[in-house]
Parts: C-alpha cells; sequence; structure tokens
C-alpha cells in the first residue's frame, strides 16, 4: 500500500506577474499593470494541482529562507500537499518573471535560485518518499543530474512522469523511464533536434517514442493532446473556453494526468481528463489559485 499517489520533485518559484498589451521587442520599454505576486514554479504547481483533485500528494523541492519561501510553504500547506520533503535555505527562493498579454498568452524568465541547489544527494537522502509514492513526476527546472538520480531511485513498481520543461536533450537512462515523456510543441522540437523532420504532431509523437520512453504525450493547447505508446497513436480533444491566463496549465495537465495513471486510467483516459483540468485552470488568473477541485473538474 502506498503511502502517496503521487510525488513531484520539481521547482517552487515566487510567480511575479505583470499584465502587457503585447511584449516588448529587443530594446523595447512597454509599460505594464500592476505586479502581483503568486505561488509557482512547475513542481509546486504540479503539487497544489494535483492535491486540489484529492491525490495524497508529496512534494520534494528546495526553497529559500525567505518571504516567498513562507509564501510556497503557506500555499502547499492550504491546498493539502505533505511537506515533509520541502529543504528549505542554501540560496534565495526562485523566481519567475511573467507578462502576460490581452489572449491570456504568458512569457516567462526564470532565475532558479534554490531550485539548482536541490542536488543528488537530497533526492537520495529522500528515498523513503520514492518507496511510498505509487507515480514520480519531475520537470527540468532542477538540474539536469538531479532528474537523473530521481530515475536511479524510482521504487520497482512506480511509475514516472516527466515534463522536460524547460527543454533540453536527454539521457538515454531517463527517456527509457518515462511513461509517459509529456511535451508541447517546442518542448517536442528541442528533443528531437535534426531528427525533427515533420511538421506534423502525430509525427513527433512517434519519433519521440523511438527515442526510448514508454509511452509520448504531445500537448496541442485549445487543440487537445495526442497520445501515443506501443498499441498507436490516439487524439485527445480538448475543452472549449474562453482563456484568461494559460500560467500553469500545463503543469495542471501533468498533474491530472500523473494522479489518474497512478488510480488505473488508461493513458488516453488519464490525458481526456488531464485536458479537461488544464482547461480549467486557464479560466481564471494565476497558476496554482486557478487550480480547480475535484468537483470543478468534474463539472466541467
Amino acid at each position: 500500500m502506498y503511502d502517496y499517489d503521487l510525488l513531484v520533485v520539481g521547482s517552487a518559484n515566487a510567480d511575479l506577474v505583470i499584465d502587457v498589451e503585447r511584449r516588448p521587442a529587443a530594446g523595447e520599454t512597454v509599460l505594464g499593470g500592476d505586479l502581483s505576486v503568486h505561488p509557482g514554479g512547475k513542481g509546486a504547481n504540479q503539487a497544489v494541482a494535483a492535491a486540489r483533485l484529492g491525490a495524497r500528494t508529496v512534494l520534494l523541492a528546495r526553497l529559500g529562507d525567505d518571504a516567498h519561501g513562507r509564501l510556497l510553504l503557506d500555499s502547499q500547506r492550504a491546498a493539502g500537499v505533505d511537506t515533509v520533503g520541502v529543504l528549505v535555505g542554501g540560496a534565495p527562493t526562485g523566481v519567475a518573471l511573467i507578462t502576460v498579454d490581452p489572449s491570456g498568452d504568458n512569457s516567462i524568465v526564470v532565475s532558479p535560485g534554490a531550485n539548482a541547489r536541490l542536488a543528488p544527494a537530497d533526492i537520495r537522502a529522500a528515498v523513503s518518499l520514492f518507496l511510498a509514492s505509487r507515480v514520480v513526476s519531475a520537470q527540468l527546472e532542477i538540474p539536469l543530474e538531479t532528474v537523473v538520480e530521481v530515475v536511479r531511485n524510482l521504487a520497482q513498481d512506480s511509475r514516472f512522469v516527466l515534463n522536460p520543461s524547460p527543454p533540453r536533450p536527454l539521457p538515454t537512462q531517463v527517456l527509457a523511464a518515462c511513461d509517459p515523456l509529456i511535451v508541447n510543441e517546442h518542448e517536442a522540437r528541442v528533443i528531437l533536434g535534426d531528427s525533427c523532420v515533420s511538421e506534423e504532431p502525430a509525427d513527433w509523437a512517434r519519433l519521440l517514442l523511438a527515442k526510448g520512453p514508454r509511452s509520448v504525450v504531445v500537448t496541442l493547447g485549445a487543440e487537445g493532446a495526442l497520445v501515443c505508446d506501443s498499441s498507436g497513436l490516439t487524439r485527445v480533444p480538448s475543452v472549449k473556453v474562453d482563456a484568461v491566463d494559460t500560467t500553469g496549465a500545463g503543469d495542471a495537465f501533468t498533474a491530472a494526468l500523473a494522479w489518474r495513471l497512478g488510480s488505473g486510467s488508461a493513458l488516453a483516459e488519464a490525458a481526456a481528463y488531464a485536458a479537461r483540468v488544464g482547461a480549467a485552470a486557464v479560466t481564471k488568473r494565476g497558476a496554482q489559485e486557478s487550480y480547480p477541485t475535484l468537483a470543478e473538474a468534474d463539472a466541467l
């Protein structure tokens, strides 16, 4: 019996958000709206999104001993996330600088801060959390060598989900553990590199699968997602909503998919549910504040 449905290993940032009429060109200054500060970071976002849906969730991350770190801890605990794995100190809490345009699209620059200090030794010290977790989810806002150590410490029967964001080439050992590898268009192109010989997302999914993951999910925003494994390729539709802010929507998708996979859902079924959760997240401002509860996701 597992103590946790989901262990999230990853980043925790304070999101500093400004609304802009348009993003500035090189050398240009534009005026924006008021600055707002929200709890964020891909790891922290996934943990909150899963806990809001009812998953027993634990976060392994590193924060600074500062106001931003306390904001993030409060957000995790309020959502019901177990913070026993959250380490404090070594560097300031990570910060993400986010601009949001009137269509809800965002651009993000991240200063990793304490996230860059989450080390392989921290993973080894938390082996009990890996043994207690049905599914483990990670991203790439922490050092790649730390993600490699995550793969090395997976329990025999657990499942590993990776969203390689920000994208970079991945070691064979990491690719082989992914079930699934979850990418958007930009991430797919970076990971495929010279082997990205097509403009068709379905081809990206097949090419990525050939690189070694057990399964692949390509997210397509408002167009839904593609899921690909040894049984073939399936298109998953999205839910049509009026987007207000897309910040953190991909993290909500990943968390919901990981939780449903751990609950026994097939990949396509889990991705369809995750698409609804991601759609719900874009209808509200912010990242963690926008994540739906289980009842809200089912209603959508």
